[in-house]
């Protein structure tokens, strides 16, 4: 076997454990959703509400983004979020047109009761991973994360 067959192969694999990761993530997401009583999206916009707000809400925009979902759809869905007591929605001191979202105490102690479940779950997914492992490998999923968004650009604008 040549060295292009070896890397191609290589990046095959690659691609295939990506593939089950993602699907293994998204079977958890909707195990942890379905024990709050939400959807899947629903526990995911919980999530990254959780990650970016820095204490003052985060705008629908930076939701989306994060996700990488339109950002129709996370109004939507904050919009029933907000009705199950989740998340609180107010307007932005900064600009009246946009809204700042947070997540309710309700939601802050139904993510704390599933702290020592998720941290099992996790210790069981990252086993023989210590930190420094961990640090190198997101570096390195990081930069092929970048790259390969420039791949798909590159291929959508037909220059590949």
């Amino acid at each position: 076997m040549g060295e292009n067959d070896q890397l191609d192969r290589a990046v095959k694999d690659f691609i295939w454990n990506i593939v089950e990761i993602h699907s293994q993530l998204e079977e958890i997401n909707k195990g942890w959703a379905g024990m709050m009583g939400i959807t899947e999206p629903q526990w995911l916009i919980l999530m990254a509400i959780d990650e970016l707000d820095q204490g003052r809400g985060v705008p629908g925009i930076a939701v989306a983004n994060k996700l990488r979902i339109h950002p129709a759809f996370v109004t939507n869905q904050t919009k029933k979020l907000e009705e199950a007591g989740f998340l609180s929605r107010m307007t932005s001191p900064d600009d009246a047109r946009f809204l700042q979202i947070s997540l309710t105490q309700k939601a802050l102690s139904e993510i704390t009761n599933l702290s020592k479940m998720r941290e099992a779950l996790n210790s069981t997914m990252f086993t023989g991973l210590d930190e420094t492992s961990l640090d190198y490998l997101n570096k390195r999923l990081a930069a092929i994360a970048k790259n390969s968004q420039l791949a798909s650009q590159k291929l959508s604008i037909g220059v590949l």
